[in-house]
């Protein structure tokens, strides 16, 4: 099965299911679904960034400071986060994510999806799947911050990121 004949639930603007679809039909439709943010940083603190490949669906080629992904039909956000971090990062026993907090994610062209953001402590080697990673590396947060201008970001996760920075001040 591709990844565009996976079935994804569709929800309404409070998150609440109503109805399934295709996730190629989701994309093109434009129809509200789930998705996982999961930050992972290694025991020095530094965070895990990655370039998507060329062959994505959504942000081809773009840096991302999460790794996640969509949330499959049926499936609980906490399930989603944990699958797609170890797929994403090729890691087995990964602690369970720890959920943070959750928005509505609106790309400014009447497209959104309900996100849901954790954050993970990865202490295992990591080997990424070729199909979903480019490149990676673990970057001190500092540099991540002067990459921010410098590289193109995918667009879901800037706005992550920028929620979980103000959260993270307020203390």
């Amino acid at each position: 099965m591709s990844a565009a004949d996976e079935i994804l639930d569709v929800v309404d603007e409070r998150d609440v299911v109503v109805g399934q679809a295709r996730r190629g039909d989701v994309y093109a439709r434009g129809l509200r679904h789930r998705c996982t943010f999961i930050q992972v940083r290694d025991a020095r603190g530094h965070l895990f960034v990655h370039r998507r490949t060329s062959t994505k669906l959504v942000f081809p080629s773009m840096y991302d400071m999460f790794v996640g992904g969509v949330v499959g039909a049926g499936e609980s956000y906490d399930h989603g986060a944990l699958r797609e971090a170890e797929e994403e990062l090729g890691v087995s026993g990964l602690p369970r994510p720890t959920f943070l907090f959750k928005f509505l994610y609106e790309d400014g062209a009447g497209k959104s999806w309900w996100s849901a953001v954790y954050e993970v402590l990865c202490e295992l080697p990591v080997d990424p799947q070729v199909e979903e990673v480019a490149w990676h590396g673990f970057l001190p947060e500092a540099e991540v911050g002067r990459r921010l201008a410098e590289w193109e970001w995918v667009p879901d996760g800037l706005a992550a990121y920028s929620r979980l920075r103000a959260l993270r001040e307020r203390g």
